[in-house]
């Protein structure tokens, strides 16, 4: 119980706390490189309810967060169009890590250290409950689109191609 207790503890979940959205938590054994796919395996979810948490950056090197679903790639052609960006392209796992706050594989889209525009594949909004990193490798949460939505300000897109 105390371990539950232990992992609950990062910006994000205290940052969802702090503002009454209520999430599950759903802990596995982190595997490097495994991503959401290892992930969704371990806790017998389904990989499109899975959301991975990317932070990329358009021309002027200026960061965004893109929150799409598990078995998907982003088009950053079509995300770039959909923004309004000439080009949007993935940070270096340590330009990530400097935006966001959180190691690579951890990423929340909930309380990164930089404010960042949030960008949330539509399709994803369609479920009651979405699976993001809780701020921790090896943790997810299962939480309300919504509260992307509401507590981030984000902005649905169109850019998940097939992998």
């Amino acid at each position: 119980m105390a371990k539950e207790k232990h992992v609950s503890e990062t910006p994000a979940t205290q940052f969802l706390k702090k503002h009454k959205i209520s999430f599950t938590e759903h802990p596995y054994e982190y595997v490097d490189h495994g991503g959401a796919t290892e992930a969704a395996r371990q806790l017998g979810l389904d990989l499109h309810q899975v959301a991975k948490t990317l932070i990329m950056e358009d021309e002027h090197a200026r960061p965004l967060v893109v929150v799409m679903h598990g078995d998907l790639e982003v088009s950053t052609k079509n995300l770039a169009r959909q923004t309004g960006s000439k080009k949007i392209a993935p940070c270096t796992p340590d330009t990530a890590q400097k935006h966001s706050g959180y190691l690579v594989g951890g990423t929340s889209p909930f309380s990164t250290r930089k404010k960042m525009p949030v960008w949330v594949e539509q399709d994803l909004l369609d479920y009651p409950v979405i699976y993001v990193n809780g701020g921790r490798r090896g943790y997810l949460i299962g939480v309300a689109p919504s509260a992307l939505l509401d507590l981030l300000g984000a902005k649905a897109v169109q850019a998940g191609i097939p992998k």
